[in-house]
């Protein structure tokens, strides 16, 4: 009897340690939520926006759409006004371009801001943009870093995105676990706008490769090979790559792909050409030869003319296949 006794009072312990321990971990985690503002809810910044929520965070959200905030409304944010937004812990854009994105910033640093607030940028601009937002965000007070994105739609809905951030070393660590929340790599890439460069650049390869996995597949299957057994071949050797295993642009190979929903969807060849355009611009003003770039630009901007600028990127390949058959 005493030894059961005894092992009651064992039990008794483990137990108290075991809700104390919880105790303490719902504490800190609710010391470590925080109030976000939350700007553009388009394909990426919608999941972006719910992962956060998903952390705990309250999100405060901003978009044109009223659609889009309506839907993020219903996971359990808040429809909020820029004033609103300004007074937030942080404050994250997610824009289509340069233009929207500054506009955007010119309009919150009007705003009573939160002079402790961190501003972040995950949008895909121009660095020398980056560089003048820095600049008035620093004069109002508050701080400021560019933390672009890759990883596409899937990786926003999946939370795993790489986060490239621009700025000091103390401001990538008070980003850091915001960003954590979204994706699964955050990388400090230097000084401010140095996200956005790694971002052209890993833009740029991204377009390239879509083209070159859009080219071989066509070619493949036009020889008569099987797309099927062409792609496992490619996704096993040499020419192996994100867009031919994870977005391979052929329809019926990647069941997620948006080439299975009628190319829509996913990230739109506007907004890859619009990168490809930042990208020859960064190049001429670095004296840097991109000769695949620029022909990647240009194959876009024609894809655009032929009214597919709504179409996710993959697209490409749609086209070469129906420009081959005439």
């Amino acid at each position: 009897m005493a030894l059961r006794v005894i092992a009651s009072s064992k039990n008794i312990k483990n137990i108290v340690k075991t809700i104390e321990g919880n105790f303490m971990r719902c504490l800190a985690t609710a010391a470590d939520n925080k109030n976000i503002g939350f700007i553009g809810l388009g394909n990426m910044g919608g999941h972006m926006a719910t992962n956060l929520m998903k952390k705990g965070h309250k999100l405060h959200v901003y978009d044109v759409s009223k659609p889009a905030c309506e839907a993020v409304r219903a996971k359990g944010a808040k429809i909020a006004d820029l004033s609103e937004i300004a007074k937030m812990d942080y404050v994250i854009t997610m824009l289509p371009n340069n233009d929207i994105v500054y506009n955007t910033f010119e309009e919150l640093m009007k705003k009573d801001i939160n002079k402790n607030a961190l501003f972040i940028d995950s949008s895909t601009i121009d660095p020398n943009v980056v560089k003048s937002i820095q600049k008035i965000v620093k004069a109002k007070g508050a701080r400021f870093v560019d933390a672009p994105v890759s990883g596409g739609v899937p990786g926003a809905e999946q939370a795993t995105l790489t986060f490239m951030v621009g700025g000091t070393v103390d401001e990538y660590n008070a980003v850091k676990p915001v960003l954590e929340g979204m994706g699964k790599r955050i990388t400090h890439c230097g000084s401010y706008g140095m996200g956005q460069a790694a971002k052209l650049a890993n833009n740029m390869m991204l377009a390239i490769s879509m083209i070159g996995v859009s080219e071989a597949m066509n070619l493949a299957i036009r020889l008569g090979l099987d797309a099927q057994t062409f792609a496992d071949i490619i996704n096993s050797s040499t020419g192996r790559c994100w867009s031919s295993e994870m977005y391979n642009p052929v329809p019926g190979i990647v069941k997620t792909a948006p080439a299975n929903f009628g190319y829509s969807g996913g990230f739109s060849t506007d907004l890859i050409t619009k990168d490809l355009g930042l990208a020859s611009g960064v190049a001429t003003a670095s004296n840097t030869p991109i000769p695949m770039g620029a022909l990647a630009h240009q194959i876009y901007r024609t894809l655009k003319s032929q009214g597919l600028g709504n179409k996710d990127f993959s697209v490409v390949y749609d086209f070469m296949k129906n420009e081959s058959n005439n």
